[in-house]
């Protein structure tokens, strides 16, 4: 009975040993779920089955054989190719029109208008102001909704919203809910806003717990909308001497590409709810300025890693400047290279990175990776307190790549996010005067000073390091 049980755990070994032969891209990832199937018979097949298999992408695939209708799962459909001809002309600019077109499901649009939006002081009255004036819908997804005065602020306006007949949406990730002991969800129990969790913690989904929805969208009557990096909470407003203060940025976007927002939302709450998407008439939204924009959804559904593509290819289209803004900074080998390649042929990269970060271990992995930088001319610089929760990467003063995600593994392979491209030049010339001034602010990183820290800090760093596809 024994030999007869031990031969089953080998088969099954070796049946999910070359399943990740097969299906793993990375060849590290591949030979490291293979030696856990081998090593460990059974156990290791278990883990690699709730842990190895992306089974959202699986999940996807299902819903698609069976009709769903769900536009965010056609990953397969050809791209749709800008007309270059009516958007910037300049050989950065659409150079990197190509590559998007190439490697993204949604087009480049012309005629909307851009404000940037700072801490929650700017972001959040414009957002209430926004649902207080909705006549046919509200569609808000936050990784965090906090029970704090913020969030009941957007809770009250959301539910007098769908009192008065409006089509009010919020879905809030499960795991960004338990950010507050008490969840602003309980508040639409009984009210006619519809709300719900994307990926809930169950016992069933417990292989979902790294796979979270971090955007950060609100989206009001298809033809106004607002999205960056800023959850809902009263951390955000950072003026009155509140303990702990977020910097943060946000964007307020009108016109067409207010329609790909809504897009990307419906595929969420589709997926999240498993309705069936219907036909539905949406308000067109107007031409209301000059700014080119491009909504990209990424996530572990897609195909492909593509924002770590539009990265890449971004950082290997400057020409002059590469300006990046980012909390949590823990490269890929590819995004080393090209940022590398890019001082190498002349072109200035400036990289802002919070000196106190609200996550240790992810500052210390990044530190391990800031002198293979250093050592070919990038300038670091790290910003000073509060914490600057602030991301946008800028190439040549042509084209801004704003939204939720970072330059890190959880948001390039694991996460749920959402980013904008813009081509502008005056929300360009805004954006580079604040990451300038912010620049100005802060303190140089210096070769010698990273190499002259202690071994216990450097082993601290390296240390961490390893795990930098997991933080």
């Amino acid at each position: 009975m024994l030999t007869v049980l031990l031969a089953i755990l080998w088969i099954i070994s070796f049946l999910s040993a070359g399943h990740a032969l097969l299906t793993k891209r990375d060849p590290r990832a591949s030979l490291g779920w293979i030696v856990t199937c081998l090593a460990i018979p059974g156990i290791g097949a278990f883990f690699y089955w709730v842990l190895g298999v992306n089974r959202i992408r699986t999940r996807a695939r299902e819903l698609q054989k069976q009709g769903q209708g769900m536009h965010w799962l056609h990953v397969d459909q050809p791209p749709h190719p800008t007309d270059i001809r009516h958007f910037p002309e300049s050989d950065t600019s659409q150079s990197l029109i190509r590559l998007s077109d190439a490697v993204t499901r949604r087009p480049l649009t012309y005629g909307n208008k851009v404000t940037v939006l700072y801490n929650g002081e700017q972001a959040y009255p414009a957002m209430l102001d926004a649902i207080r004036s909705a006549r046919e819908s509200v569609f808000l997804a936050s990784y965090i909704l906090k029970a704090d005065q913020t969030g009941h602020d957007f809770a009250t306006e959301l539910i007098a919203a769908a009192e008065r007949g409006v089509d009010v949406r919020v879905l809030i990730d499960a795991f960004g809910e338990l950010y507050s002991l008490k969840k602003v969800r309980h508040r639409f129990r009984h009210t006619k806003v519809k709300s719900m969790t994307f990926l809930p913690l169950t016992l069933l989904r417990s292989f979902y717990f790294n796979l979270r929805n971090h955007r950060k969208l609100l989206i009001v009557d298809n033809c106004c909308a607002f999205t960056g990096g800023m959850n809902i909470r009263d951390r955000h407003l950072v003026l009155g001497g509140r303990k702990n203060p977020v910097i943060d940025i946000h964007f307020h976007l009108e016109g067409p590409v207010c329609e790909q927002l809504r897009d990307a939302f419906m595929e969420d709450w589709h997926f999240a709810s498993g309705e069936k998407r219907e036909p539905r008439e949406w308000p067109t939204p107007r031409v209301v300025g000059q700014a080119c924009c491009r909504g990209i959804s990424a996530g572990p559904n897609e195909k492909h890693e593509k924002l770590n593509w539009i990265v890449i290819g971004a950082l290997s289209c400057a020409r002059s400047h590469i300006r990046l803004m980012t909390p949590y900074f823990i490269p890929t080998r590819a995004q080393l290279a090209a940022i590398n390649a890019a001082s190498l042929r002349g072109v200035r990269v400036d990289i802002l990175l919070p000196e106190k970060n609200n996550l240790p271990y992810v500052a210390w992995a990044s530190n391990a990776y800031l002198f293979e930088l250093l050592e070919h001319k990038t300038r670091i610089f790290f910003q000073p307190p509060p914490f600057v929760h602030s991301k946008m990467l800028l190439i040549d003063n042509e084209y801004a790549l704003v939204g939720s995600a970072n330059i890190d593994p959880r948001s390039l392979r694991l996460n749920f996010e959402f980013n904008v491209e813009i081509f502008d030049t005056g929300t360009l010339d805004e954006l580079v005067r604040h990451f300038d001034h912010c620049r100005d602010r802060s303190k140089a990183v210096t070769l010698e000073e990273m190499d002259s820290r202690p071994l216990s800090l450097r082993l601290r760093d390296s240390f961490c390091k390893l795990f930098s596809p997991y933080l």
